[in-house]
C-alpha cells in the first residue's frame, strides 16, 4: 500500500511524509532540507532533542535511508512525537511490517495526527474493513486533511453512499487533482446522458474542474480538456492540452494530437505523434497509421499496423485489414477479416460483408449480416436492406428500412421515401423528405422537389406592359441546383425556363449541357433555339442527334426540313421514323407527311 500517495515528500518542516498538495500541519517548522541544517539536527538529536530526531528521520525516509531514518524515528516516537510515530509506520509499511505500520499509525492518529489516519484508514479498506477504514478516513477528512477526504470520498462512491459527493468535492477544492478529474467525469457523463452539450451548466462546471485537474499535471483530465476545447473548434488550446497530456504519457492524446495535425495538414507531426500511441497499446493510433500508408500505397507497413491495431484490441484492425483486402481484389481474405470484425460487433464491418455477399449472389448469405449491421446502428445497412427488399418487389419492408436509414440523415434513402410518398399522392411528406435529401446533395431530388413545387405554381403573372416577371419562384432554384449538379433533365427545365423569359443566352447554354450529356430533350430543344435564332443547319445536327436517340419531334422536324429542300426520299424516311416513334400526334402528323411526300414521289 501507498500510504504517502503518488509521490513521498515532507511537510514543510520535514516531519510528515505526504503527498503533495496536503494542507500544513499545526506542528510543523520550517525548512530543514539544507545540508548544513541536517548537520546540526543530527547533532541536536545525539544530544537527545526529539523534536531534530523527528525532523532528520523524516528527511532520511524521504531520502531512502530506511536504515538511518528508523532510528531516529524511534528515538522521536519513544518521547511521544506523533509526526514521528506516523512516519515510522510509513517506513515500517515499506519495509512489508504492515501490523506493526499500523499500530504505529494508531498511536498518531489518537494523538491528533491526520495524515496518520489516513494512512490507516488506506491500512483497513484493503484489509477488507471497511467500517473501521470508514472510521479513521473520517477522522482525518474531519482534520481538512485532502488525501483522507478524497480516499473517504472514494469509500462512500463504492457503496453508493450519497455524501461521497461533498468529501470528493471537498477534496477537489483543496487542490486534488484525481478528485477534480472525477468531480469532472461525472458531470461529463450525466451531460452525455441527458443529451446536452456545449452551453450546459454541467458541461462548463465539468470543464473548470478537468481545468483544475489538467494544471495539476493529470494527465487525464488534459486530454478531456483538448477534446472538449476541439469539439468547440478552439483546436489551437486543445492541441496544446494534447501535447502536455501526450508529453506525460496518455497514448490516447498522442493520438488525437496526430488527428489535429492531420487536420492542419502536417501529416508528417501527425504521424510521430501516431506512432509514439501506437508503441504504447493505442489501436485507433495503429489504423491511423496503417491508414496513412495505404494511401500512400504503402500497403505491406499499412498490413502490418492494421495487424497491431488488431492486437491492440481494436477491432477496425480487422475491418481496415478487409478493406484493405478487398482494394487489392483478395476478396477470400477480404471476407475472413470483415466477418473477424462483424462477429466482433463491428457493424461496418457486417455491411461490408453483406454486400461482399451479395457481389459474388449470395443474397440469403447477405441478408442476415444487412439486418445485423442495421439493428446496430449501420445507415448504409438499413439503406441496402432497403434495396434488397426493393429488388424482391417487397416494397412495404423496402420503405420501412428507407425510412429508418432517412431519419438517421441518408440522403439517398430520403429519396426513396420522398418518391413512394410521391406514388401514394402524399405530397406533404413527400415534400418533407425531398427537401431533406435535396439539402443532403442529391440532385434527383432537387429536380422531383422543384418539379412538386413547379406544378403547384400558379400561372405567372404579367406586367402591365406584358413582360413577364424576372423574379425566380423556388422551383426554379431548386431546377438550378439540379442543373448545376449536372442533371440532364433539370438542365433542360432551366433552359426552357430562361427562354420563356427570353433569356436566349441562358437557355441555350443549359440545352447544350443537356444535349452534350445525352439529353434528347436537351438536343432538341437546342435545335428549335437554333433555328429560331436562323442557324438552321446547326439545328440539324441537334435533331438528327436527339432522333437518333427516339425523339420522335425531332424526326418530324428532320422530315419536314428535307421535304421543303426538296430531299423527298430523305423526308419519307425521317416521316416514317417519326411515325414510329411517336407519341400520338407526332405520329398522325408523320403519317400525313409521309403519305404526302410518297404520292409527291410516285408523281
Amino acid at each position: 500500500m501507498d500510504v504517502m500517495g503518488d509521490k513521498a515528500t515532507l511537510f514543510e518542516s520535514g516531519r510528515f511524509v505526504q503527498t503533495f498538495g496536503e494542507g500544513p500541519a499545526r506542528d510543523e517548522v520550517g525548512d530543514m532540507a539544507d545540508a548544513a541544517d541536517e548537520v546540526r539536527l543530527a547533532l541536536a538529536a545525539r544530544s537527545g532533542d526529539e523534536e531534530a530526531a523527528s525532523v532528520l528521520g523524516a528527511m532520511l525516509l524521504r531520502r531512502g535511508d530506511l536504515d538511518g531514518a528508523e532510528t531516529h524515528l524511534r528515538a522521536a516516537t519513544a518521547a511521544g512525537d506523533r509526526a514521528a510515530a506516523n512516519n515510522l509506520g510509513v517506513l515500517l509499511h515499506q519495509r512489508g511490517y504492515g501490523e506493526e505500520a499500523a499500530g504505529w499509525w494508531r498511536i498518531a492518529a489518537v494523538a491528533g495526527s491526520a495524515a496518520a489516519a489516513h494512512a490507516l484508514g488506506r491500512y483497513h479498506r484493503e484489509r477488507g474493513d471497511e467500517p473501521a477504514a470508514e472510521y479513521w478516513l473520517r477522522q482525518s477528512a474531519e482534520q481538512g486533511h485532502v488525501l483522507g477526504a478524497y480516499a473517504l470520498a472514494d469509500l462512500l462512491e463504492h457503496r453508493g453512499d450519497a455524501a461521497a459527493g461533498h468529501w470528493m468535492r471537498l477534496a477537489a477544492e483543496r487542490g486534488h487533482r484525481e478528485a477534480a478529474y472525477r468531480i469532472a467525469r461525472s458531470l461529463d457523463r450525466g451531460a452525455e446522458e441527458r443529451g446536452e452539450s456545449g452551453g450546459d451548466n454541467a458541461v462548463e462546471e465539468a470543464e473548470q474542474w478537468y481545468r483544475q485537474a489538467a494544471a495539476r499535471g493529470h494527465r487525464r483530465a488534459a486530454l478531456h480538456l483538448g477534446a472538449i476545447l476541439e469539439q468547440r473548434g478552439e483546436l489551437k488550446e486543445a492541441g496544446r492540452w494534447y501535447l502536455t497530456s501526450a508529453k506525460d504519457g496518455e497514448p490516447r492524446a498522442a493520438c488525437a494530437l496526430g488527428f489535429l495535425l492531420r487536420d492542419a495538414g502536417d501529416t508528417e507531426s501527425a504521424a510521430v505523434w501516431w506512432l509514439r500511441a501506437a508503441q504504447e497499446g493505442d489501436g485507433n493510433a495503429a489504423n491511423a497509421l496503417g491508414a496513412l500508408h495505404a494511401e500512400r500505397g504503402e500497403t505491406q507497413t499499412a498490413e502490418r499496423w492494421y495487424r497491431a491495431a488488431l492486437d491492440a484490441g481494436d477491432d477496425n484492425g480487422a475491418y481496415n485489414l478487409g478493406l484493405l483486402c478487398a482494394e487489392q481484389g483478395r476478396t477470400a481474405q477480404a471476407e475472413q477479416w470483415y466477418r473477424r470484425a462483424a462477429y466482433a460487433g463491428h457493424r461496418e464491418a457486417a455491411n461490408a460483408l453483406a454486400i461482399l455477399l451479395l457481389q459474388v449472389g449470395d443474397t440469403s448469405g447477405a441478408e442476415p449480416w444487412f439486418s445485423k449491421a442495421a439493428e446496430a446502428g449501420s445507415v448504409d445497412a438499413a439503406f441496402n436492406l432497403g434495396i434488397l427488399y426493393a429488388g424482391r418487389g417487397e416494397e412495404r419492408m423496402a420503405l420501412r428500412w428507407y425510412e429508418r436509414a432517412a431519419s438517421a440523415g441518408h440522403t439517398e434513402a430520403a429519396l426513396q421515401v420522398g418518391m413512394a410518398r410521391l406514388r401514394e399522392r402524399d405530397e406533404r411528406a413527400a415534400e418533407r423528405h425531398l427537401r431533406c435529401a435535396a439539402g443532403g446533395g442529391s440532385a434527383e431530388a432537387a429536380y422531383r422537389l422543384a418539379a412538386l413545387l413547379d406544378a403547384r405554381r400558379p400561372p405567372r403573372p404579367a406586367h402591365e406592359l406584358g413582360e413577364s416577371t424576372q423574379e425566380k419562384a423556388e422551383c426554379e432554384e431548386w431546377y438550378e441546383r439540379a442543373a448545376r449538379q449536372g442533371h440532364r433533365r433539370a438542365q433542360v427545365r432551366v433552359g426552357m425556363l430562361a427562354s420563356a423569359r427570353g433569356d436566349v443566352v441562358e437557355a441555350a447554354r443549359w440545352y447544350r449541357a443537356a444535349a452534350e450529356a445525352g439529353s434528347r430533350n436537351g438536343a432538341f430543344n437546342l435545335g428549335l433555339l437554333l433555328a429560331r435564332e436562323g442557324s438552321e443547319p446547326e439545328a440539324v445536327v441537334w435533331w438528327t442527334r436527339a432522333a437518333n436517340d427516339g425523339h420522335g419531334r425531332a424526326a418530324l422536324r428532320l422530315a419536314l426540313v428535307c421535304a421543303r429542300r426538296g430531299d423527298l426520299d430523305e423526308g419519307q424516311r425521317w416521316a416514317t421514323r417519326a411515325a414510329e416513334l411517336g407519341p400520338a400526334e407526332v405520329t398522325e402528323r408523320a403519317g400525313r407527311l409521309r403519305d404526302a411526300l410518297r404520292e409527291e414521289l410516285s408523281a
